[in-house]
């Protein structure tokens, strides 16, 4: 480095942004950045200049396809490194010694939709809390109701949910109903339709939950049965899907599952979708309680990150 930099200079930069230098230039682009520290690409660039301006010194050749980190700029990243992994360390020492229960965060997953579709958010939280994290499975409202009593921290949940008292977010995952029906009820020499009417079900056995379960979900699927016409007879829904399913399989009654389920072969069930008339779908939410409003933001930053 040629130029001189004074001490108060130096004084005045912030450990932050020397941080953010270092994710800039693992992503060689302003853009990916920017992504990653949740935040906008205008007032990251402003800093790299700031900082750029008060080491005296250009840390990146800018081009077309992003930057890159001249000399002078990998010899302050060699510099700034250990700084930063002390920082980390210290961070996670006070974690640790002066606020255990925060070292992991508890949040929750809906077993309404099938849980594979959440394999690729579930290796992103686990990248982004290092420290480790707390996972419960549950229904959604079981879900709401833990963490109004302070067990959970946030939950991904099905929606529509009544989540009084809680921040509910809607996130931009959605999935079709199907209709999960018993091969039993076609001729043997008929295959089960891809595509049925609900109407044409009416009076038969249907598994569904009790209102008192999930209320919002209830009277959502109730106004859409009423517009359908399809009055079926209701049987309780087991709590376990493999056990819906084998009961479904068993030709005791028809059931209906978003649509991940129908990854799940099992001999005896059809699944089907339902007309375009008759469709409707369980979107996925978060929910967190009134003062985790940053952690909301960090996990709806995460969720939209990549595919659930």
């Amino acid at each position: 480095m040629t130029k001189t930099v004074s001490k108060s200079a130096l004084d005045a930069i912030d450990v932050r942004h020397f941080y953010h230098f270092s994710v800039v230039a693992e992503e060689n682009s302003l853009r990916r950045a920017a992504d990653r520290l949740f935040m906008a690409q205008p007032p990251l660039s402003r800093q790299i200049k700031q900082l750029e301006e008060r080491l005296g010194v250009a840390l990146f050749v800018r081009h077309s396809k992003g930057l890159t980190l001249t000399d002078e700029g990998a010899r302050v990243l060699a510099i700034v490194r250990p700084l930063l992994q002390m920082k980390d360390a210290t961070y996670k020492r006070l974690r640790q010694d002066i606020h255990p229960q925060e070292q992991r965060p508890r949040i929750g997953f809906t077993t309404a939709f099938e849980q594979g579709v959440f394999a690729g958010l579930e290796r992103r939280l686990t990248e982004f809390f290092a420290d480790g994290l707390h996972i419960q499975r549950e229904a959604s409202t079981r879900l709401a109701r833990d963490m109004r009593k302070g067990r959970l921290d946030a939950a991904f949940v099905a929606l529509p949910l009544d989540a009084p008292g809680l921040l509910l977010q809607e996130l931009p995952y959605a999935e079709p109903m199907l209709a999960a029906l018993p091969a039993s009820w076609f001729a043997p020499e008929d295959a089960a339709p891809e595509v049925v009417s609900l109407k044409n079900f009416s009076q038969r056995p249907l598994f569904w939950f009790r209102r008192e379960i999930n209320p919002g979900f209830f009277d959502y699927a109730k106004t859409r049965f009423a517009r359908m016409g399809f009055m079926p007879h209701y049987l309780e829904e087991p709590t376990e899907h493999d056990v819906l399913l084998a009961r479904i399989a068993a030709g005791e009654g028809m059931g209906l599952l978003p649509a991940s389920f129908a990854a799940i072969r099992r001999d005896g069930v059809a699944f089907a979708r339902l007309q375009d008339d008759h469709a409707f779908h369980l979107r996925l939410g978060l929910v967190v309680p009134q003062d985790k409003g940053p952690l909301a933001r960090t996990l709806t930053a995460l969720a939209a990150a990549m595919p659930l």
